[in-house]
């Protein structure tokens, strides 16, 4: 739920046309008398392939949080998160976890791999470059069981570093609902048990919550025919990182959130785990509506311009390099509470000395660690991600240059096969983003 600039990013995905309302960087709000939290995306890697996955977390977070809180907390006690589909006889040998879809995935055909730490599919019968242009055209149905919804937010590291990339939604419930990478799960969510147990000793009431629903992402233009007629809300009301809760297709007590990781207008849907097949077929009986796997989700991302952790941001980057200042709120750059704050300021009014960019290049495709170079061949940078574009046909990157290399238009080139190759510096989103807002 991660990004490029306020005018790339929508949530993980996670990461990311319109402006979305700003979270406290942590996601803690203390006026809340008790927020919520989940978790989302992560990262990982099929062979040519990166895509995110997450893991639904739920932190849930009570009056008196205090202004300064947040999971932005270092050093937090050791801890590990406890997968919500975990329990015994769901893990696969080799300890892969799966989703409450997993037989709805293999039933239609779809190619199961390994991927940070579940077995998720890549694609299905029709491959990738289909299963890309039908979401651009039409829409299709994601399982992102191990995601939920928001306004992209930053956990930061006292180095400056990005130790996440998290989407939080406050709810009309009063919960934070906080999306969390699913490589990331372990460490995000010792943070925020720390900080809990800080915030419990001063005397809040603040407790964490893992959830056990299921999330579909429903994205493309067609989204909203398919999924109108099984609400009784109006689509038309909710606007982008924006939720309601409802009952969708017949089944109650789904969250619905106007958000996604492809670039196009398209809802999360949180459901109940046990009713997670019984919708999901009722929307894949549209013919409208084809399921999608990883490699679409990869390509659409990065055709938005959207960050993946793990490849496009870490620990070793800072929100200034990444291009993701307006993450941070006016309140939290003033009261500089957060760990890095010093570094990433400071960074902010200096300027980085790296900055993430796009790239178009010619040759073969461009994969992560691709070596960027000027004009006379000097290595100015590095390919974070990078892939073939099915809607442009040509190839696509994201990557760190130097500064004084990051200006859009710039000549530079890659290194693929120990070749060079022309590439060029390209504003993102390469595809133009289809985020919708309420009239």
């Amino acid at each position: 739920m991660s990004t490029s600039s306020p005018t790339a990013e929508p949530r993980r995905d996670p990461a990311w046309t319109l402006p979305c309302p700003r979270a406290p960087p942590g996601g803690f709000a203390p006026r809340l008398p008790r927020p919520s939290l989940r978790g989302r995306r992560g990262g990982g890697e099929e062979p040519r392939i990166n895509a995110a996955v997450a893991l639904p977390l739920c932190l849930v977070s009570g009056s008196g949080g205090g202004a300064g809180g947040g999971p932005h907390v270092p050093g937090a006690p050791a801890g590990r998160a406890e997968p919500c589909w975990a329990e015994p006889g769901r893990a696969e040998p080799g300890g892969l976890k799966r989703t409450p879809l997993d037989a709805l995935h293999r039933a239609r055909g779809g190619r199961m791999v390994p991927f940070a730490g579940w077995s998720l599919p890549v694609q299905y019968g029709r491959g990738h470059l289909e299963s890309h242009l039908h979401t651009r055209s039409h829409c299709s149905l994601f399982d992102v069981s191990h995601m939920l919804q928001g306004t992209l937010t930053l956990l930061t590291n006292e180095r400056g570093g990005i130790v996440d990339d998290l989407i939080v939604t406050n709810t009309a419930e009063e919960h934070l609902y906080v999306v969390s990478n699913a490589g990331c799960a372990d460490k995000d969510l010792a943070i925020m048990k720390g900080r809990a147990a800080e915030l419990r000793a001063a005397g809040s009431d603040v407790h964490l919550e893992v959830s056990d629903n299921a999330l579909l992402a429903l994205q493309g233009p067609s989204m909203v025919q398919v999924l109108q007629a099984g609400l009784s809300d109006d689509l038309a009301k909710l606007s982008f990182m924006t939720s309601i809760t409802t009952t969708v297709f017949g089944v109650p007590g789904c969250r619905v959130t106007r958000c996604g990781y492809t670039g196009e207008d398209g809802v999360e849907i949180s459901v109940p785990a046990g009713q997670a097949v019984e919708l999901a077929e009722r929307l894949l009986g549209v013919p409208e509506v084809w399921p999608a796997g990883l490699a679409a989700r990869d390509s659409l991302r990065l055709e938005a311009g959207l960050c993946l952790y793990g490849n496009d941001i870490d620990e070793t980057t800072t929100p200034a390099e990444a291009g993701l200042m307006w993450t941070l709120g006016k309140r939290r750059r003033a009261a500089m509470d957060f760990p890095g704050a010093a570094i990433i300021m400071a960074q902010a009014k200096e300027k980085p000395k790296r900055r993430r960019v796009g790239l178009t290049s010619v040759g073969p495709p461009v994969r992560p660690h691709a070596v960027i170079l000027d004009p006379e061949g000097r290595p100015v940078g590095t390919v974070t991600s990078g892939c073939p574009s099915p809607s442009l046909g040509k190839n696509i990157a994201m990557g760190y240059v130097e500064a004084a290399h990051s200006r859009p238009g710039t000549a530079l080139a890659v290194e693929v096969r120990k070749k060079q190759h022309p590439a060029l510096v390209t504003k993102m989103p390469f595809v133009p983003t289809h985020y919708y807002v309420a009239k």
